[in-house]
């Protein structure tokens, strides 16, 4: 009877010992799918920075252009009337 119970206590470590493994083999796969996720959201957190950077930047240079180009109106105005002056002088 004393063999028969520490061969079932053995089956009952076994048991257990084979349930330790798989539940650790499963946190090491959530472990490592959250790894990658993370890797992953950080990617796509860096893409969206740069692509928003790269939006901001074309709409400084649209405004850029355009203030130039509303310079040179100016500038055309400004001499276009200093013309007609000169021709009443």
């Amino acid at each position: 009877t004393l063999i028969s119970g520490v061969d079932e206590a053995l089956n009952d470590m076994t048991s257990a010992a084979a349930d330790l493994g798989s539940i650790g083999m499963r946190i090491d796969m959530q472990e490592e799918f959250v790894n990658k996720l993370s890797e992953s959201i950080d990617k796509g957190v860096g893409r969206l920075v740069d692509a928003d950077m790269n939006e901001e930047s074309t709409r400084l240079k649209a405004l850029q252009t355009q203030q130039q180009l509303a310079i040179q109106a100016l500038s055309i105005a400004n001499s276009d009337s200093q013309n007609v002056l000169s021709l009443f002088r």
